[in-house]
């Protein structure tokens, strides 16, 4: 997905115009002549950069997911071993992804089923080790909780965080730092709860 630097490259500016494009009218709701319109390019130019829209869409998920797993691993090794403030940055992390991806999460729900099984599978694989790596923070944060316990809550965490694009509109929400500090203490709270 887009890389958080001041200059970004034409592929990356293909990527995030294509996951807008397909989060608002689906991927069969979008033709390459589009997404280029939306770049500045013809839409046969997209073909120096991608094979196809099928290839897009397997750069968006797969590359997400990968995101984030290399994001919680960087995490969990800053984090000194205080498992509160592991739990936190991993929060703070996702909150991150949850706000500024939003378009990421629609296509996910969407548009998964679309992948080539080998990407499909990739996909669900990098998902699963970034879920362990929260299943384990949260273990270490509440230590009688049950490994079932610990997955389903962090899986209910990612269902309130991910819930992020069929709020109302962007605009009728709190400014993105109220809303992470909602969101923040909302997924903290049920991690709490969890763990009381």
């Amino acid at each position: 997905m887009v890389t958080r630097t001041d200059a970004t490259t034409r592929r990356e500016q293909i990527l995030k115009e294509a996951a807008r494009l397909f989060a608002e009218r689906g991927f069969h709701g979008v033709g390459v002549d589009e997404i280029g319109a939306a770049v500045g390019i013809s839409g046969p130019g997209l073909y120096r950069h991608f094979a196809g829209k099928d290839a897009m869409l397997a750069e968006l998920l797969v590359g997400i997911s990968g995101q984030l797993l290399t994001g919680g691993k960087r995490r969990v090794q800053e984090s000194d071993g205080r498992p509160d403030a592991l739990l936190d940055s991993l929060i703070e992390g996702h909150i991150d992804f949850a706000l500024d991806d939003r378009p990421l999460i629609t296509l996910h729900d969407r548009e998964l089923d679309r992948l080539r099984d080998s990407d499909r599978k990739l996909v669900r694989q990098l998902q699963r080790q970034y879920v362990e790596l929260w299943v384990v923070a949260v273990r270490e944060q509440y230590g009688h909780l049950s490994e079932p316990e610990a997955r389903a809550t962090v899986h209910a965490v990612f269902g309130l965080l991910n819930s992020t694009p069929h709020l109302s509109r962007p605009g009728s929400l709190p400014g993105r730092t109220a809303m992470a500090e909602l969101l923040h203490r909302l997924a903290r709270g049920a991690f709490d709860a969890a763990g009381a």
